[in-house]
Parts: structure tokens; C-alpha cells; sequence
């Protein structure tokens, strides 16, 4: 039986942990947790980079998070370097990941003589489930045969097509960190995707399709592929499809958004879970957060965002 449930957290923590400080300000603390840049290689041979963060003391949980950028950034991006010493701090080793979609635009790396160019200009969105899987193998690798999935704004994107298509029994929760749940209403552009498949066919999938009233660099081949991923993008919580992706998820979920300017309010949380109680099967257990005075990229809330992702750990999933 699936259950819903609201994470109260407490926004106080240590004066040394101030959700409050600046960037600047933010603990740097060598002794109690050390951090490595890492690499992974995807299932079709792409290699992403990455960084870890573990306790130095060797009291770390037996749960890794995984930590997946937003829409035009990466993985180093300071909000997410300082969650994740936070949660190490905590005693979650975090693992934050670049996937073929970092910035705006990037050179994923080369099949033979062919370039395989990645970014939200140029990546296949759809083709991330083979970056994470590499990742967690390579969590598996470093010893952790659980993980939990973060995905940040696009990113949650990403963690839950993982979560759907893969059913993978070492992914112990997903959290969607301020990603959309309302399904996409925004008309398509019939013309547009019509040159998207000419182009594709013809092997400029990397040429840019603009519009006369929206000039844009965003390619032919990326435009293509989210128009194939279909529901998996416009709908993936079945707000109005039937039978929606979700309902192949089995692993608990958490969902947040800020309360400071975010994508996304309570109202939204609300739909999510009124949403998933109308279908059958689905998340094993759904829980929501407000992170209190946090805005998209929840600067100065770190903390708070740690805070909230551990206690679900604790609470949820380590008991699953």
C-alpha cells in the first residue's frame, strides 16, 4: 500500500551550519570530509565527471546519494558542492554528476570519428538513463549497493525516466528537487518539428531549427528526441494520461520545492499527491517539503536541503 506524507523539518541547525551564511562563509571542514573528482563511463561508452563526497571518519551511511544537475548547469555548480558536503557531514556520501545534458552546450565525447555533442542545445534528454546507470555502478564500485537518485529542476527529469524504464533494485529512493509535475501545455510546433526530422534524416541533426519569432540554437536532433519521449516528458505523473510512467516506479519518493521563488508551491506537491493516490501501483511511498526561505538553486538553504534529504533517508527509505 502506497503512503503519502508531509516531512515536517526543523529549519534550526548549528550556528557552524548556518542555513543563513554566505557562500563564502560556507564550513570548509578537511577533517571530517573529504571529496575526490571522479569519472564514470556511460553504458554506450561516454565518460562524465563528477565529484564525491564522503565522511572522513568512516561512519558513512550505506546509502549513496547521487546528485543530477539542472537545466545549463553542472555538476560543480556552489549550491550543489555545498548540499553535498552538508550531507556528507550528515553521514550520506554524495555523489554530484554531470550527464551528457551539463550546459548549455558541451562535446560529450567521440563514437570513432563522430562527435557526440551533449548540453541542452545539443544532447539527447532521453539518453541520460545511460550516464546514471554508469554512475551507480560506479557507486556500486566505491561499495554501495543502494542509492538514491536526486534530480534538480531538469534533472528530475532524468531520475525518474531512470526510475521507470530501469526498475533497478539498487536505487533505493528518487527525489525530485524542484522538478515540474504539471504536465506540458505548450502547443507543438508542427513546422518546426517537421524540419527537425528533415534534418535528422539528412544528417544535420546538430543544425539549429529556429523560428521566425523565436530565433534559437537549440538542435534538430534534441528538439526530435523530446518529441519521441512523449508522455515520458509531457505527463510522466498521468495528471491526465492513464497507465502514466510513475506507476512503474516502485522505490519511495520525496518531492520539494522552495518556498522563495521555486518552480513550483505547495499546490503543486498537493497535485502530486492527490495524482499518484488515483492510480494503481505507483511509488511505494510519496512524501513532500516546503525548504523554508529557499529559492530554485536553494542559495544559503543548503543546509536546510541537507537536513530534509537525511531525515527522509532515515525515516524512509533505509527502512525499505
Amino acid at each position: 500500500m502506497r503512503t503519502i506524507r508531509l516531512l515536517a523539518v526543523a529549519a534550526v541547525v548549528p550556528a557552524c551550519l548556518s542555513a543563513r551564511a554566505t557562500l563564502a562563509a560556507q564550513p570548509q571542514s578537511p577533517r571530517t570530509v573529504t571529496e575526490a573528482l571522479v569519472q564514470a563511463r556511460a553504458e554506450d561508452g561516454i565518460v562524465n565527471s563528477g565529484a564525491m563526497f564522503s565522511p572522513a571518519n568512516g561512519s558513512a551511511k550505506p546509502i549513496a546519494v547521487i546528485w543530477v544537475h539542472g537545466n545549463g548547469v553542472n555538476f560543480y555548480s556552489p549550491t550543489y558542492l555545498t548540499i553535498a558536503r552538508e550531507l556528507a557531514m550528515r553521514g550520506l556520501t554524495t555523489i554530484t554528476v554531470n550527464t551528457r545534458m551539463h550546459d548549455l552546450g558541451n562535446v560529450a565525447g567521440y563514437h570513432g570519428e563522430t562527435r557526440i555533442r551533449g548540453g541542452s542545445y545539443w544532447g539527447a534528454t532521453s539518453e541520460q538513463v545511460r550516464d546514471l546507470a554508469g554512475w551507480i555502478d560506479f557507486a556500486k564500485q566505491r561499495g554501495f549497493n543502494r542509492v538514491v537518485l536526486v534530480g534538480h529542476s531538469a534533472g528530475a527529469t532524468a531520475v525518474q525516466l531512470y526510475g521507470a524504464q530501469r526498475q533497478d533494485d539498487r536505487v533505493a529512493g528518487i527525489v525530485l528537487a524542484s522538478g515540474r509535475f504539471r504536465p506540458g501545455t505548450a502547443p507543438v510546433d508542427s513546422a518546426r518539428l517537421k524540419e527537425a526530422v528533415r534534418l535528422v534524416a539528412e544528417g544535420h541533426g546538430e543544425d539549429a531549427v529556429p523560428t521566425a519569432s523565436r530565433p534559437t540554437v537549440t538542435s534538430a536532433a534534441t528538439l526530435l528526441d523530446l518529441a519521441n519521449m512523449g508522455v515520458l516528458l509531457t505527463d510522466f505523473y498521468g495528471v491526465e494520461a492513464a497507465n502514466p510512467p510513475v506507476t512503474r516506479i516502485r522505490c519511495p519518493i520525496l518531492a520539494w520545492f522552495g518556498t522563495k521563488g521555486d518552480v513550483g508551491t505547495a499546490a503543486d506537491l498537493e497535485l502530486l499527491t492527490s495524482t499518484l493516490k488515483r492510480h494503481s501501483g505507483g511509488p511505494s511511498q510519496v512524501t513532500t517539503a516546503l525548504i523554508q526561505n529557499a529559492d530554485h538553486m536553494y542559495g544559503g538553504e543548503e543546509a536546510q536541503v541537507a537536513q530534509t534529504l537525511v531525515k527522509w533517508v532515515d525515516d524512509v527509505v533505509a527502512k525499505k
